[in-house]
């Protein structure tokens, strides 16, 4: 990677009449589940010392992360929504009192720096505050704790059934990337691992800024609005299409195999007739805001 990591994303010249943004986690494969539950929350719990509270530190990092409309945020905004959730949560402030409210952790997501953890190390080596620097110290080696464990434990997961026959599909008319806030490494190594990589002409993580960042960077004037696609099963692939005129197509969280046979057999077919906008994408839509809401359910 050069030492702009977004170059690749400015550098794409349009090859095709279309373009398409896939997300990656939970969308094009399942390991959204394998990867919060096994990777992200043990690690979080040992790293930020929830072992008295561990029951309800599930249950807020897995509505945050996998069941509500933060689904697929970037870690950073996910530990501070958890943070926060535990410390509104009376069970947990009865048991213990020694969960950071992440002061320093909001000050760097609030920073212009990238969220990711060579953009903390840098915000790290900038931070003169004892306190502060062993506080993010000690949150980066959470998140590298995360990446290896699911380096070690997450692989032999293959794409969502018809997710590949789309890639094949849509190759001949649209120019397509990875639009995603998992680190770069990871997502080579799960798209090499199952050979689709050659479907897409960049693999744009976490490094490479937000995801509407992609998208404006690989799409932006490049092509028309409505010949531009974002796939997704979070809000805030939504929110990256919106923010760039873009077409929105939700892989629904725990159907998404039917999202996939659908985008395949029906979707794609529309987009690229430029009968895909208005009536059609709103009923998706309608279905998608049902799946996740904001409120946890220990508060209904």
């Amino acid at each position: 990677m050069s030492d702009d990591p977004q170059k690749p994303l400015v550098d794409l010249k349009p090859t095709k009449e279309f373009f398409i943004g896939i997300d990656s986690d939970g969308c094009a494969f399942d390991t959204m589940e394998i990867k919060h539950k096994e990777c992200f929350c043990p690690n979080f719990i040992e790293k930020f010392h929830c072992q008295a509270v561990s029951k309800y530190t599930r249950e807020a990092w897995d509505f945050v992360n996998l069941y509500s409309q933060w689904r697929g945020c970037n870690r950073w905004l996910a530990v501070l929504h958890v943070l926060d959730l535990l410390h509104d949560r009376p069970e947990v402030t009865r048991r213990t009192t020694s969960i950071t409210r992440g002061e320093h952790i909001r000050a760097f997501v609030d920073s212009d720096s990238p969220r990711s953890n060579d953009g903390l190390t840098a915000f790290i080596a900038k931070t003169t505050d004892p306190e502060a620097k062993t506080a993010l110290e000690h949150a980066l080696s959470w998140s590298l704790a995360v990446n290896e464990t699911i380096a070690r434990m997450v692989h032999d997961v293959p794409p969502f059934p018809f997710m590949r026959e789309s890639l094949e599909k849509a190759a001949p008319k649209a120019d397509m990337i990875v639009v995603s806030q998992t680190p770069v490494e990871a997502l080579t190594r799960e798209w090499k691992e199952h050979n689709i990589d050659g479907f897409v002409h960049v693999i744009a993580g976490q490094e490479m800024g937000k995801k509407s960042e992609h998208l404006k960077l690989a799409a932006g004037e490049k092509y028309p609005n409505d010949r531009i696609l974002m796939v997704g099963d979070a809000p805030g692939d939504l929110k990256a299409a919106r923010d760039n005129g873009a077409l929105f197509f939700p892989v629904n969280p725990g159907n998404e195999e039917a999202s996939w046979e659908r985008f395949h057999n029906e979707a794609l077919d529309r987009f690229v007739a430029g009968e895909y906008a208005g009536d059609y994408e709103q009923a998706l839509l309608d279905e998608f805001n049902k799946l996740l809401p904001d409120t946890p359910p220990w508060k209904k």
